[in-house]
Parts: structure tokens; C-alpha cells; sequence
């Protein structure tokens, strides 16, 4: 069964960058190491940001094959990390969010220095909100939000690794190991990408699976300190 979707309301880290304006950023994270895969509670499958009028919206989903009963981790730090600056690359004041959860799935969040909130979030109601309003929050079990037309990637990639020898023996590696490719045979791959091998809609792999999300609001003021340019993060920490 899957449940409903996500965007209706460690091990591992992944890393986007992200302009605060109208602009959406994720980075995919699926099928990690085994030690981390061995606890599916901080597994990171993926990050989302996104702005939302003054708000921007951070989200991290663990464990790609989470139940409706599946729960947070009481023995884990869930982290946002963000920085800000002027340009890409260079975002020198940071600002995080680190949540945690009891047994009873009762989460606190810190933002900063400045913003605290706990209590069930998992409502759908309304997320949990701290006492200005400027950090607010959500947790729980969702639909994987992520599409992945795995069959057409796995063809590709086999077309690719057939080419690379061809391109190889052509002289047409450059010295950075790129390959250049005509620009009728890079179309091509390209549409592969976007179907299923017999041509059809490209289907998404993860369309049955569910994950656990903790999804944040922030008031800009919070994020864009450093200035306009915002880089977004996630990692997971067994608590010392």
C-alpha cells in the first residue's frame, strides 16, 4: 500500500544549491552503503528545497522502504544544513536545524540559536510552529516523491558503456574522460531517458515505495543572512 502523497501538505549526505528565488533544487541519494543501509532510519533517500512566497521549504526523507508503522529513529540526529553568501560557491554564514525524536515519535527541532519546536508533528492538520511563526514543521510517513524511469537509465547506461571503446579507439575522450557524442546519437539517448524500453511512458521505480519525511518552513530572514545565494544539505548522526 502506498501512502499518500508527500508533497500534499548517516551516513550519507546530499548536497544541492539553491538560489533564493523562484527556483526548486533535490538531490537523490537512493541505495547506499551497507552499514547504512543496515539502519534504514538514516538512510537519506532525498533533499528537497523549494521557496514558498517568504518561506523556504527544506525536506529529507529516510528509509526508501518505510510502512505506515515505520518509525524515526530515537537514537538519531537529523540535520538541515544551509549557508548563505552572495555567489555560487562561496556561502560563508550558516544557519541549521537539527531534530530529534523519543520513542514516542514526540520531535524537537532547534533552529539556530533562536527557533524551538516539539510536539507530534505528524498532523496533518497544521505542522507543529515555533513561537514566532518562522520555524515550522512536519514528519512522517509519505509517498516517495522521487521518479525514477529506472528501466530507460539502466538501458542507457548499457548503450553507453557499449559506446565508450568505440568513442575510445575514435580519439573522442577528451582529457577529462568526457565523451563527445553526435548530436543525432546524444538526442537519442536523451529521449531513452525519458521512456521505457519498449518506447512507451517512462515508469517510475519507486512508485509503490514510501519513506519517512521531515519536511521544515523557514521565514527567509533565517536563511538568507549571508545573502541571496543559499546552499541546502542534509546529514544523519547517531546521538552521542
Amino acid at each position: 500500500m502506498r501512502i499518500r502523497p508527500f508533497l500534499a501538505g548517516a551516513a550519507a549526505s546530499v548536497v544541492i544549491a539553491a538560489i533564493i528565488h523562484e527556483r526548486a533544487a533535490l538531490s537523490a541519494d537512493h541505495m547506499d552503503s551497507p552499514a547504512t543501509i543496515a539502519d534504514p532510519t538514516v538512510d537519506i533517500a532525498d533533499h528537497y528545497a523549494w521557496v514558498d512566497g517568504q518561506n523556504v521549504i527544506l525536506a529529507m526523507t529516510v528509509d526508501p522502504a518505510a510502512t505506515g508503522g515505520t518509525l524515526f529513529s530515537d537514537a538519531a540526529e537529523y540535520v538541515f544544513h544551509t549557508s548563505s553568501g552572495y555567489q555560487v560557491g562561496s556561502t560563508p554564514l550558516d544557519y541549521d536545524v537539527l531534530c530529534t525524536f523519543d520513542m514516542a515519535q514526540t520531535i524537537q527541532c532547534w533552529g539556530g540559536t533562536n527557533e524551538y519546536v516539539t510536539g507530534d508533528a505528524s498532523k496533518d492538520s497544521s505542522p507543529l510552529a515555533s513561537a514566532d511563526g518562522k520555524l515550522k514543521v512536519f514528519a512522517g510517513p509519505r509517498a516517495d516523491p522521487f521518479f525514477f524511469n529506472r528501466d530507460g537509465f539502466k538501458a542507457t547506461v548499457a548503450d553507453i558503456v557499449t559506446l565508450i571503446p568505440m568513442a575510445a579507439g575514435a580519439g573522442v575522450i577528451d582529457d577529462a574522460g568526457c565523451m563527445w557524442l553526435p548530436p543525432d546519437l546524444a538526442s537519442g539517448l536523451t529521449s531513452q531517458l525519458a521512456q521505457s524500453t519498449d518506447g512507451g511512458p517512462p515508469v517510475d521505480a519507486f512508485r509503490t515505495s514510501n519513506v519517512l519525511a521531515i519536511v521544515v518552513s523557514l521565514d527567509r530572514s533565517l536563511v538568507n543572512a549571508g545573502g541571496p545565494v543559499m546552499a541546502s544539505w542534509v546529514s544523519t548522526h547517531k546521538k552521542q
